[in-house]
Parts: C-alpha cells; structure tokens; sequence
C-alpha cells in the first residue's frame, strides 16, 4: 500500500504548476502516490501535468470535461487514492523538501489521525512563516474548537478512511473546505504537528482578496457545516459553540455588505442582502452565549429591521473611531 495521496487540482496553474509538481518529485519521502486533477483548464496546465506524468510513474492525471471547482475536482481525486494518508497541495503552491517525511514521521511516532503542516505565506517580496502553537497533539474537539478561532488552520495529513469518510463539501465553490477540515478534526483522536513546510502563494487576484457577491457564499457554507454537525447529532455544547461561530461570521459578512455594498450590481446586492436575512433566520439564538451577544453589533434584536439598525450604528461608529474595516 502507497503510505501518501498528495491531490492536486488544477485550474489554469501552468504559471506555477512546475514548481508544484517539482516540489513532490523532489520530496526526500518517496512512497507517494500523486494525483493530479485538470479542472477543464484553459491553458497548458493538462499539457504540462501529462509531460510529468510520463516522466513520473507516481504521477497520475485526471481530466475533467467541465469546470466544477476545486472541491468537486479534489474528491475525483479521493476516490483514486491508494495512500494510507492523503493531503492537499494546491497547483500555485509547493512544499519544503523534507515537507511529507516530517508529516509521516509524526504519524507513525504516536498513532496520530491528522498532523498539521508548518505554512509559510509568500508574497511576491517576502514571505512569513506561521509556525503553531507548541503542543505534543490535541483531541478532536479541541482541534475542532481551535480551528473555529484560527488557532490552528487548515493545511494537513489526514488518514485516508477519515477523508473518504468525510469528502469535501462542494455546497460553495469558496468558502466550503473550511466545513471538510473542521469535520476531520472532530472526528479524529488525535490532531498532530509537525516542522513541515507548506508554502502557500499569496496573490492579491484571488477570489478572497477581492469585492465580489461570492463573499455571501460564506453563510451558505456556515449553514452547510450546520446542518452536517446535526447529522452527526453532535453534543450541544459542540452546536452551541459552531452557533456562536455562525452569528459571529454572520456580523461579519453584514460589515462586507456595509462597506462593499455600493461596489456591487444592483442586483447582486439585493440577492447579498436577502442571504443575509436568510441566514440572520437560521440561526438559533438559545444557542447563543453572552459573550457574543452582550455587545453592539452582535445583539440578536428581534426583528430584522431592529439587527439592520444596530448593524448601521456598530459600523458607523466603527468608521467613526478609525477603525480599520
């Protein structure tokens, strides 16, 4: 049996994809199975992922006929995975050498079931890496709690039963992977650490850097991940902390919508604000603690004209104080 899956999906990458692919030819772990899936890419990528493949028989290539995103193209790939352990490398990304040794090595010492990668997030001019929190492993919940916080993120080994267990949620073409991670986490024993290095490109292009209605997507994602955690008919302590998450977010994408608004179409910005109302009704309020709620901007109200009106003033006066947005 392959002891690792690396997937790979690929949309457009054939600026980058050769340094991705070199990073994993040149890994100083060698038992790895990788799999690479074209997302009906425009460019060369396919071109270029085949020229590998024929070089590297661990190279193995998928190519899809229409454009699905990256979730959709990541789980092709899952289903073909033969590693004991699987982990993600983006096509614009790459990893240290030593990067899946380390990740293995920490595996094999204690019976991890998920072992974080060290990220390193490089700009055109510099870059900074984010080491972790010293810990010897965390508990599932732990991580699970951790990572609602961005305490811990979301760059890691996985067992490969967990992962097929648990695909990634397609719901959002952004936003939905964070749901796939934090499922993972809560049901593993133990969540790992390890020196390994992901290098992780930072381009001021991408979708999360820029105005767009697709920002509202990440309520429709926070619902997914809701309704997952119901199927699982998980503790309420569990629900009550994910719920607190959801309004927080919630408040969050609110301030997108006060500050962006006027950037978007008309109608764009209607569909924005009806999912946020949408949402502001999912949302259970018993759930709810004080510490979230016992402060402007985060109130629940009891209509959402009343929670628009509070949202106008927080921000307001947000802008007011100096406050960066």
């Amino acid at each position: 049996m392959t002891k690792v899956t690396v997937l790979v999906a690929v949309y457009n990458a054939s600026a980058f994809l050769s340094e991705c692919l070199d990073s994993l030819r040149n890994q100083t772990f060698r038992d790895i199975q990788v799999v690479c899936i074209d997302d009906c890419s425009t460019d060369r990528s396919l071109e270029i992922l085949h020229d590998y493949a024929r070089r590297d028989s661990r190279i193995e290539v998928i190519h899809l006929d229409e454009n699905h995103g990256q979730a959709y193209a990541r789980n092709e790939g899952l289903k073909q995975a033969k590693g004991e352990y699987v982990c993600f490398l983006d096509a614009d990304d790459w990893f240290a050498e030593d990067a899946l040794e380390l990740a293995v090595a920490e595996f094999e010492k204690v019976g991890m079931d998920a072992v974080l990668f060290d990220v390193s997030m490089d700009y055109p001019d510099h870059s900074n890496i984010y080491p972790l929190l010293a810990f010897e492993y965390l508990d599932g919940q732990e991580a699970f709690r951790m990572s609602l916080t961005w305490q811990i993120h979301g760059v890691y080994m996985v067992r490969t039963a967990i992962h097929q267990r648990f695909p990634y949620d397609t719901t959002c073409r952004l936003y939905s992977d964070d749901n796939t991670t934090r499922l993972h986490f809560l049901n593993a024993q133990r969540v790992g650490r390890c020196k390994g290095v992901y290098h992780y490109r930072q381009h001021e292009t991408s979708m999360t850097h820029q105005v767009s209605v697709r920002r509202f997507d990440y309520l429709k994602a926070n619902e997914s991940m809701k309704t997952m955690l119901l199927e699982q008919k998980v503790s309420r302590d569990v629900l009550s902390l994910y719920e607190n998450h959801r309004w927080q977010n919630l408040v969050g994408v609110y301030m997108f919508y006060f500050v962006h608004g006027h950037e978007l179409k008309k109608d764009e910005r209607k569909w924005g604000l009806n999912e946020l109302h949408r949402a502001w009704q999912t949302i259970d309020r018993t759930l709810l603690d004080g510490k979230t709620v016992n402060k402007l901007g985060y109130m629940p109200m009891s209509s959402w004209t009343l929670f628009r009106a509070e949202e106008w003033l927080y921000f307001s006066l947000r802008g007011l104080l100096g406050k960066n947005y």
